[in-house]
């Protein structure tokens, strides 16, 4: 029996903005799916937690400084990776220091979720735009704030 490769895990930030929109980096040419719009982030090492990864990739990539409690699991994606298997998890983050730096891109860009559909983006990362859409869409008909209103269980989920 033919051994199985090892799923690869990926780590990426939605960085967000107080207008809600979200820092998207260019892939520069000669890397795999150039000039694509991804999430910032990267590969975990051996024995590295997800959101200590995160941290290190970020102040590679970007040249910010970010707390892991800064982190809040967002959503994850299952996919395709070249034959291997690619668990890609995306955490939002609304505080870092420091002025975002593409060092590792050909480009940044502030995008609001609802916009990121218009750009050429890895397959992977297309479903993380769905569930964030949903995470940073300002309440609607008095939703939100759950407990103000006196509420007793998880808000309802919006269709």
């Amino acid at each position: 029996m033919a051994k199985k490769a090892a799923t690869l895990i990926v780590v990426a930030a939605a960085l967000a903005d107080r207008e809600g929109r979200v820092l998207l980096q260019r892939r520069p040419v000669g890397k795999a799916m150039a000039g694509l719009w991804e999430f910032p982030g990267g590969k975990m090492e051996q024995g590295e937690r997800p959101e200590a990864a995160l941290v290190r990739e970020l102040e590679e990539e970007l040249g910010i400084a970010v707390d892991e409690a800064a982190l809040e699991p967002a959503a994850f994606v299952s996919a395709d990776n070249g034959g291997r298997n690619m668990l890609l998890l995306l955490y939002l983050c609304r505080s870092w220091r420091g002025e975002p730096a593409p060092l590792h891109a050909s480009a940044l860009a502030w995008v609001a979720p609802a916009d990121m559909a218009s750009l050429p983006m890895p397959p992977a990362d297309v479903p993380l735009v769905r569930a964030l859409i949903g995470l940073l869409a300002p309440p609607r008909n008095g939703e939100g704030d759950h407990a103000k209103h006196g509420g007793g269980g998880p808000p309802r989920r919006r269709s």
